[in-house]
């Protein structure tokens, strides 16, 4: 097993017995992320909802399976990217995080970006988008890949919110959609294509030893290096 490997599975214990907050006197199980460790991309949502709550897993309820169908659509499978929540547990009848349980969270979460280190952070839902945009509304930003920090955040509405106002879905699917030139932008960012140039081979030497060959009229071919 891996050190990286190692090191979130042991967070993840933390996090299941992390008393920092008052949601730990509602929760069944803490819900620490789940996924591809040395993903590119990380899915940042909001919190547990109360079948993530029975479970321990996140987005495993009716947004969880619109978030597969916009997965499909981001060209990418679900094992191969992490998802994870601002808050590791339920806030009672899934109410909005406060303020003291996004704070006592938010320790967990940095380590985990800090572990993973992806190239692409997606949050969904706007307490998500509160961690790098906090001026910001989320119908204003939706779907722009931004730079913070030499990584790129795509703010976009949390799957839930297609739920409830089916008129978002179609912005919603377009902004999955994106993904994959984002992607392709922070690849190029971080690990440029190399640029090969061509260079015409260098004259051969004479070979002063032995009688030159006559000249047939052919033009010498080039080489590249």
């Amino acid at each position: 097993m891996s050190k990286l490997l190692d090191d979130m599975n042991a967070l993840a214990a933390e996090i299941s017995v992390c008393r920092d907050c008052m949601l730990h006197l509602t929760r069944d199980k803490s819900v620490p992320g789940e996924g591809n460790v040395r993903t590119k991309i990380l899915f940042i949502g909001e919190g547990p909802g109360a079948n993530e709550n029975a479970t321990g897993r996140p987005f495993v309820g009716q947004a969880g399976n619109f978030l597969n169908q916009l997965l499909a659509i981001a060209q990418v499978k679900r094992q191969e990217v992490f998802i994870t929540n601002v808050v590791k547990c339920r806030p009672p009848s899934n109410r909005d995080p406060l303020p003291e349980e996004l704070s006592a969270c938010s320790k967990f979460l940095n380590r985990q970006i800090e572990l993973i280190n992806p190239l692409i952070i997606v949050t969904l839902g706007r307490f998500s988008m509160a961690r790098y945009f906090p001026l910001q509304r989320i119908s204003s930003i939706h779907g722009q890949g931004l730079w913070v920090n030499d990584r790129l955040i795509i703010p976009m509405f949390h799957p839930a919110a297609a739920l409830h106002q089916p008129s978002l879905r179609a912005a919603i699917e377009h902004d999955f959609s994106l993904i994959p030139g984002y992607l392709e932008q922070a690849k190029e960012r971080f690990d440029p294509k190399p640029v090969i140039e061509e260079k015409p081979a260098e004259a051969p030497k004479p070979d002063n030893s032995a009688p030159a060959e006559p000249d047939t009229g052919e033009a010498a071919q080039l080489s590249l290096f």
